[in-house]
């Protein structure tokens, strides 16, 4: 986990390249942006009245055009056809905490699983719809990020692996909205992207620490919130299995969780996950990891991890829910 902050640490001032522009003023009064990226909505506050929207939505442009898969022109979806190019900063860098973290959890977290997840057809509502074992298996022999590497700024990885860094590459774009504005000399703000939120300071306008909620798994999709803790100064990232799953003939509920080793659909009773970490990057993947792991290897997990903070809320054995605090999670405030 050090070399991870330690990589973020280094590397992410570095590679914003977009013009800079500095405000002597300082006012106690936050500009509010908001918008659309990645899929989902955006929320930027910050203590200052210049307008950076400019230079963000150009940094939103350029992380889209290096890992969306969901771009045809993008580096992702050409490395995933095989075609030569050269992956940039932003690339190297998620790359490179996608294997720390996909060693650290010995293959749980894997960006190499998507077109298996694809494969199963995941979404909101409907029965799991069987399919043939042997599309299954030769999907999975493409499976496994151990097989993927950086090679002179070039992917090289078997013909049909398909990469997809949706799991991490929100939360990164947290971090690089985070890292622009403390470039502004910004000493107060929060940047949330679909959930996932980065905080600095204080909200300077109210003079209080940020408040974040944590939402109640609600199946019919509306939103409400269970509980809202104080940030200062940390990332928090939240994964829920509630939006979307399938259910079986014998009523089981399974999420979008496919196990890494057999790509099949895991069963849970784990329906939100919440991580704070030292940036998003990581508290959106470990969040991740975590909807596949279990409450017992979650907790055995955190023993090594102290820097993770984790608040899990599941379904007990009589479908009653539950709430666990792990690592000193905050309680509400």
């Amino acid at each position: 986990m050090r070399l991870i902050n330690a990589y973020v640490g280094k590397h992410i001032f570095g590679i914003l390249f977009v013009v800079i522009l500095f405000s002597c003023e300082k006012q106690v009064k936050n500009t509010k942006l908001s918008g659309g990226v990645f899929g989902t909505g955006y929320s930027i506050i910050y203590d200052s009245s210049t307008d950076f929207s400019h230079q963000i939505d150009s940094l939103f442009y350029v992380i889209n055009k290096s890992m969306s898969t969901y771009q045809q022109n993008s580096d992702i979806s050409k490395v995933n056809r095989n075609e030569a190019v050269k992956v940039d900063a932003h690339f190297r860098h998620v790359f490179e905490a996608s294997k720390i973290i996909y060693s650290e959890t010995n293959g749980v977290f894997d960006p190499t699983i998507g077109a298996v997840v694809n494969a199963w057809d995941f979404g909101p509502e409907g029965k799991i719809v069987n399919l043939d074992s042997l599309k299954i298996d030769s999907l999975m022999h493409s499976v496994g990020f151990g097989k993927v590497k950086i090679v002179d700024s070039g992917i090289v990885k078997p013909k049909a692996t398909f990469i997809d860094f949706n799991a991490i590459a929100k939360g990164y774009g947290v971090d690089v909205i985070g890292a622009f504005l403390e470039l502004q000399d910004i000493d107060n703000y929060l940047v949330e992207i679909g959930g996932e939120i980065r905080v600095k300071g204080i909200n300077a306008e109210k003079n209080m620490p940020w408040k974040v909620g944590v939402e109640n798994p609600n199946f019919d999709g509306k939103q409400s919130i269970l509980m809202a803790i104080a940030l200062q100064d940390e990332a928090m990232a939240t994964s829920g299995t509630y939006r979307k799953f399938k259910v079986d003939e014998n009523g089981n509920r399974y999420a979008h969780i496919i196990d890494t080793q057999t790509g099949y659909p895991s069963k849970t009773n784990l329906l939100s996950i919440s991580v704070i970490a030292e940036t998003c990057m990581v508290a959106d993947a470990y969040a991740t990891a975590f909807k596949a792991m279990g409450i017992e290897k979650i907790k055995l997990f955190l023993e090594r991890h102290p820097e993770l903070k984790v608040f899990l809320i599941f379904e007990n054995e009589q479908k009653d829910i539950e709430t666990l605090a792990l690592n000193g999670f905050p309680e509400a405030s």
